[in-house]
């Protein structure tokens, strides 16, 4: 959000505040808005309401917004830019299908002036679609690529990597070079049991190494962008955030296989209620994890 406005909105909310009374004021300042924005550099910034993590650039040759969550929300963070921007929605990059993250492409139909996303990013997202019979709801993307895809908007270079199957085959890293800021989707969920999509391709072993090769590709001075968090403040990180949840995926699988050659049965698997030497991870849907990694574990090749 343009720092001008924001801090002469900001100036006349305080000055609110000192005419109403508390009580009143704070429920009207808190419904006012569902949700957040927060500039983290370079013009990037990102917007959290409901669903995946939304990172969205605004340069001086127009905007670029990395995922879209749903329709509603969509329209929030569209709103919001339309009230400090009249550069024009250049690109709408979606990290992965899934419907947090795509739902609300269609409110970005006749503004975005394309959508991008890895070639097997769009053939799930139609998949889905057809299945759920919600073609009629769908933004799909016009431009797709195999391992990387470029583009300049204003001064800011963006690039998007593929770096091979994980949450599933279709995941994207997208970096905005010049900011140094990396939207991981939900290539990482910070210290929140994941979502392993083996129905659209996932695979634990494969992004353990999706994580070294973003490791190695990227610097310490990288902000990481993450999909989903236990804690929602923390939707950002660094290195040793991406280290921990490939920590966690290791583990993972190391405990589900010495489960499997111990003799367990699926069913016997999955009533554990944490994986040995995780601590740092909660919430809900661990069995989720353990079923995914007991049938990537134990597949026919």
């Amino acid at each position: 959000m343009n720092r001008r406005i924001f801090l002469q909105n900001s100036a006349l909310t305080f000055g609110a505040i000192a005419l109403l009374p508390h009580q009143e004021l704070m429920a009207g300042v808190f419904s006012e808005n569902p949700y957040k924005i927060k500039e983290l550099r370079g013009g990037v910034s990102v917007f959290t309401e409901k669903g995946g993590t939304i990172a969205f650039l605004q340069g001086n040759d127009g905007l670029v917004v990395v995922d879209s969550q749903f329709p509603e929300q969509a329209g929030h963070l569209i709103e919001e830019l339309k009230k400090s921007s009249e550069k024009p929605f250049r690109y709408l990059i979606n990290t992965h299908h899934h419907g947090d993250h795509t739902g609300g492409n269609i409110a970005f139909k006749g503004l975005a002036e394309h959508v991008a996303g890895h070639k097997n990013c769009l053939i799930n997202q139609q998949n889905s679609a057809q299945k759920q019979k919600t073609e009629d709801r769908q933004l799909y993307a016009d431009l797709t690529f195999d391992d990387t895809w470029k583009q300049k908007v204003g001064k800011e270079h963006i690039k998007a990597h593929y770096f091979g199957a994980g949450h599933t085959n279709g995941d994207a890293v997208i970096h905005f070079e010049n900011a140094n800021i990396a939207h991981m989707g939900d290539l990482v969920f910070n210290r929140r049991y994941p979502f392993v999509d083996r129905s659209a391709g996932a695979n634990i072993k494969s992004w353990i190494s999706v994580l070294d090769k973003t490791l190695k590709t990227f610097d310490k001075e990288t902000i990481f962008v993450f999909g989903h968090a236990f804690d929602p403040e923390k939707i950002t990180g660094n290195k040793e955030d991406l280290k921990a949840f490939q920590d966690y995926l290791a583990k993972l699988l190391v405990f589900v296989e010495s489960e499997i050659k111990s003799g367990k049965s699926k069913e016997d698997v999955l009533k554990a209620t944490s994986v040995p030497g995780v601590t740092e991870w909660k919430g809900d849907g661990i069995q989720r994890s353990l079923q995914a990694a007991y049938e990537e574990l134990t597949e026919v090749k």
